[in-house]
């Protein structure tokens, strides 16, 4: 067994620095961002390879929380450390929280024929993403019948399957589906060892810290007026159910703040909108509700109080199981359960892109011209994301103009 070039030590202003860049350019939600983090740690870095990484996704979508950030913490942390995990999740989460926070302060707007237009190109963009991350992972993680064939069902379950826990089912079914076709025997062993330099023992204190913050508040919480523990108590239960992707925490955000009438609905929408047109994770959208709902002592403090509250709870129950992870897919048998697993993120980035395709993103046969064009860059010509988003949302301005 081999050590990978993840688990050399790295700088942490070099794991920022990757992070930052990806903060300020990956635009389409946490499907697309997994895109953007396999171009840029497995083909680019090389950080680690196609399998390591679906173990990853897989691990994280198991898990309540926002899966592209849990996934970059996690690398975050086995590249440099704890304070690696938290530059990787300061650099792909500060450019989005700072706008969010900005637009809570009226100082933002994405309103207007410019601005569809923009978060069109930028939508554009993250199906050519998707479409060849989809290709690359199934090259590698699908070489054979039973694999593709659990792929497929995995698309199917979450096209077909209304629920949050769609994800979870699938990744699930393909894990046991591939064990017990037996084909542990046949897997090759492990060529790759990640030490994310967690013991058990820091696993239990992950643990119990997330049950302390999760039990804790509710009982301190004030009655009646809205209080930084109620605050705190409101986003990080949320966060702490959301299974399926980050737009999953919005109606769970909504039944914490609107109901109770400490937010307005149509301030609660004004801030998802302006969540679509950011880049980064969907939970910055925390930092425009959090400002807005603050009691005291300021918007700012409001903010930092919610975006703190919606992440952790993904990252503490993501440090309780990475010890064991990496432990367990050294087992033939456990090797067998993470190909199908990984078979089935295969699936779920598929049934994503169908989505994206469905869902009305293709209105024009000029969008499917862009898309067309974007995939080739990134698929064929290999060319930088970020050039390929600023290029299609250029085309897609051009196109309002002339239409």
């Amino acid at each position: 067994m081999t050590t990978h070039p993840l688990d050399r030590p790295s700088s942490v202003g070099a794991v920022f620095g990757a992070f930052l860049v990806l903060g300020l350019t990956s635009f389409g939600g946490p499907i697309a961002h997994l895109g953007y983090f396999r171009r840029a740690f497995v083909e680019k870095r090389r950080w680690l390879d196609d399998a390591s990484y679906a173990d990853l996704v897989a691990l994280c979508q198991f898990l309540p929380g926002p899966t592209s950030s849990q996934v970059g913490f996690a690398i975050g942390l086995a590249r440099a450390g704890p304070l690696g995990a938290l530059a990787a999740f300061t650099g792909f989460t500060l450019p989005s929280a700072l706008l969010m926070f900005a637009a809570a302060l009226g100082a933002a707007s994405i309103e207007g024929p410019f601005g569809a237009a923009l978060l069109h190109g930028l939508k554009l963009a993250a199906v050519a993403v998707v479409a060849d991350a989809v290709l690359g992972m199934a090259r590698t993680l699908t070489p054979d019948l039973s694999r593709r064939v659990i792929a497929l069902l995995a698309a199917a379950i979450v096209l077909l399957v209304a629920s949050a826990f769609a994800q979870v089912l699938a990744i699930a079914a393909g894990a046991l589906a591939y064990r017990l076709l037996g084909h542990a025997a046949a897997l090759p062993p492990a060529t790759q060892h990640h030490e994310f330099g967690l013991s058990p023992r820091a696993a239990l204190i992950a643990l119990a810290l997330f049950a302390a913050l999760a039990i804790a508040p509710p009982l301190l919480a004030a009655n009646g007026a809205l209080s930084l523990i109620d605050l705190f108590d409101a986003f990080f239960r949320s966060g702490s159910l959301v299974f399926g992707g980050g737009h999953v925490v919005l109606p769970l955000l909504e039944a914490e703040l609107v109901a109770p009438g400490w937010l307005d609905m149509s301030t609660f929408l004004a801030g998802y909108g302006a969540a679509q047109a950011m880049p980064g994770p969907l939970f910055t959208v925390a930092a425009f509700l959090g400002a807005l709902a603050a009691p005291a002592p300021s918007p700012a403090v409001g903010a930092a109080v919610a975006l703190a509250a919606i992440f952790l709870p993904g990252f503490l129950l993501l440090l309780a199981a990475l010890p064991a992870w990496t432990r367990l897919r050294a087992s033939p048998a456990a090797r067998a359960m993470l190909a199908g697993a990984n078979a089935a993120v295969v699936g779920l980035l598929a049934a994503a892109l169908v989505g994206l395709v469905l869902g009305g993103t293709i209105a024009s046969p000029a969008d499917g011209l862009i898309v067309a064009l974007a995939f080739a860059a990134l698929h064929v010509a290999r060319l930088p994301p970020l050039l390929v988003v600023a290029a299609s949302a250029g085309a897609a301005l051009v196109a309002q103009l002339i239409a």
